[in-house]
């Protein structure tokens, strides 16, 4: 069970937050973006069992069924002003309201998604940016054996 292994880096994860924190800053994401970019990661060891081929990952492929709200967000603007983000400032429902929203999160939506395919790449490589930093932060204290170990337990157990 994946989520054996996963509470046991929520002090490692906080801390790796602290000091990522200028990186997002410095990316295109806001901290509300990033923090449902992070919401829809989940991470996973491949080959835990394998001390020299284990690696921690980000597996966002369920960032696709967020992108409408990070969409949202990004045309919001800061503090949530309509029309403060990159979206436009008509404030109606002219970019396919309901039926644009689902067409987007399917990727079949038209050019007027703010939260296009640069930005899933975008956020996807900060994603693994902030999964190497996670993992050198366990190594460096000392815990990656012991975590990696458990992801590789929690697997043979399902």
């Amino acid at each position: 069970m994946a989520g054996d292994w996963t509470d046991r880096i929520v002090g490692a994860r906080m801390a790796a937050d602290r000091e990522f924190e200028d990186r997002v800053e410095a990316s295109q994401f806001s901290r509300q973006e990033w923090g449902l970019i992070m919401t829809a990661t989940e991470f996973e060891i491949e080959h835990p069992g394998d001390p020299d081929r284990a690696r921690l990952v980000g597996n966002t492929e369920k960032l696709p069924s967020v992108a409408p709200e990070l969409e949202r967000i990004a045309e919001e603007g800061p503090r949530g002003a309509p029309g403060g983000g990159q979206g436009g400032s008509d404030g109606g429902s002219s970019g396919g309201g309901v039926l644009g929203s689902i067409k987007d999160a399917l990727g079949v939506g038209g050019s007027g998604s703010s939260f296009d395919d640069s930005k899933m790449a975008a956020a996807e490589s900060l994603v693994a940016e902030y999964t190497d930093r996670l993992q050198q932060h366990l190594e460096d204290n000392g815990r990656w054996d012991e975590v990696r170990e458990a992801a590789q337990h929690g697997e043979r157990d399902e």
